[in-house]
C-alpha cells in the first residue's frame, strides 16, 4: 500500500496512525524478538485494518500494479490472506473474487501481470489453512487475476511448520505453487524442516541457510528458488547492513534467487530499490543483475509470453 492510501484511508475511519507510519516513516524495525516482532505486526495490523471493503481492495490492488508498472516490472505475486478483508464484504470468497477480479482489470490496464497468493497464517489453526487452501484451489489459474500460489506467513517461530502439511497438500494437487515463509527469524533447521515437510517451490527469505552449508547443499540440489527481500532483511535487524545480506553467497551457490521487495508501505523500499543494493553494495555487474532478473522470473507463474518479453527487454537492457 501507498503511504499516501494508507493516509487517506485512516482519516477515511478515523483512525489515528502511530508516528512509525507518519512523520517517522519508514518505522525502525527489529522484529528477531519477540517484542520486536509485535511492533512490526502491529504496525501491519494498523494498516491492514483501514483496508475495509470492495472500493479499498480494489485500490490496494490497482495502486500496485501502477507502481510496479511505473517501475518496469512485468509481472507481481502479491500474497494475501482473504480472512483479513472478509467481514466488509460479506466472507472470504467475496474477498478473493474482488481481488482477483481487479488484479486481472489491473493488469490489462498497466501491461504488469498479477498473480494472487493466497496466504495462511501460522497463528492460526492449521484446519484454517486447508480451508484457505481450498479456496485458493478453486480459483487456481495460470494467467492474471488467477491464485497462483499458496504462502504460510506471520512470526515462524509460532506452530510447528508440519502441522501446515496437509494444506500444502492440497495446493499442490491443485497445480498451485508453494510459497511458504521460513529461515528469516528462524535458522537453516527451519528451512530444511520446510524443505521436507511442505515441498516448496520457492521460500520466502530462506536467508539464513547460510549459515549452514549442508542446508545450502539441500537447496542448491533441490532447485528451490529463496525469495530474496534484502531491504527487508536490513529492516528487520536480520543483517545490519546491506553488505552483509547473502545475496551474492546465495547465487554463487547455484540457488535459484527471486529478488522482492517484501512489504514496501513498512520497509520503505521497493523492487528497483532492491537492484540498486545488490550493485551498490553487493558489487553485482550488470550481466549479474540481468541473471537476477532471469531467475525471478523462472520462479515465478507468470505465462511464458511475459517471461518471453520480459527476457528480450533485459537483453536489450544489458546490450546498452
Amino acid at each position: 500500500m501507498r503511504l499516501s492510501t494508507l493516509a487517506e484511508l485512516a482519516a477515511e475511519h478515523r483512525m489515528r496512525l502511530p508516528e512509525a507510519l507518519t512523520s517517522h516513516w519508514p518505522p525502525q524495525l527489529h522484529a528477531t524478538d519477540e517484542r520486536g516482532w509485535f511492533r512490526f505486526q502491529r504496525l501491519y495490523d494498523m494498516a491492514r485494518a483501514c483496508v475495509r471493503g470492495e472500493a479499498a481492495l480494489r485500490r490496494i490492488v490497482r495502486e500496485a500494479a501502477q507502481d510496479d508498472a511505473a517501475e518496469g516490472s512485468r509481472w507481481l505475486e502479491l500474497q494475501v490472506d482473504p480472512t483479513s478483508y472478509a467481514g466488509p464484504v460479506g466472507g472470504i470468497t467475496p474477498a478473493l473474487e474482488i481481488i482477483l477480479d481487479e488484479a486481472s482489470a489491473a493488469s490489462r490496464d498497466t501491461g504488469t501481470g498479477i498473480g494472487i497468493v493466497v496466504a495462511a497464517s501460522r497463528i492460526r489453526h492449521p484446519l484454517d489453512a486447508r480451508a484457505l487452501a481450498r479456496l485458493a484451489a478453486r480459483y487456481a489459474g495460470d494467467g492474471p487475476g488467477s491464485v497462483v500460489g499458496f504462502g504460510l506467513s506471520n512470526d515462524e517461530r509460532r506452530g510447528d511448520t508440519t502441522d501446515f502439511a496437509p494444506a500444502f497438500a492440497i495446493a499442490h494437487r491443485a497445480g498451485l505453487a508453494a510459497v511458504p515463509h521460513a529461515g528469516e527469524l528462524l535458522g537453516p533447521a527451519a528451512v530444511q524442516q520446510t524443505l521436507g515437510s511442505l515441498r516448496p517451490d520457492r521460500i520466502g527469505h530462506g536467508v539464513r541457510a547460510i549459515e549452514d552449508p549442508r542446508v545450502m547443499e539441500e537447496l542448491a540440489h533441490s532447485g528451490v528458488a529463496l525469495e530474496v527481500c534484502p531491504g527487508s532483511n536490513v529492516a528487520m535487524g536480520v543483517f545490519a547492513h546491506p553488505s552483509e545480506v547473502p545475496l551474492r553467497a546465495l547465487a554463487e551457490h547455484g540457488i535459484p534467487i527471486a529478488l522482492g521487495a517484501d512489504d514496501p508501505l513498512l520497509f520503505g523500499s521497493r523492487l528497483v530499490a532492491q537492484y540498486e543494493l545488490a550493485r551498490d553494495h553487493l558489487a553485482f555487474t550488470d550481466a549479474e543483475l540481468a541473471r537476477l532478473a532471469s531467475q525471478s522470473l523462472a520462479a515465478s507463474r507468470a505465462p511464458e509470453s511475459v517471461r518471453t518479453a520480459a527476457a528480450h527487454a533485459t537483453a536489450a537492457w544489458l546490450a546498452t
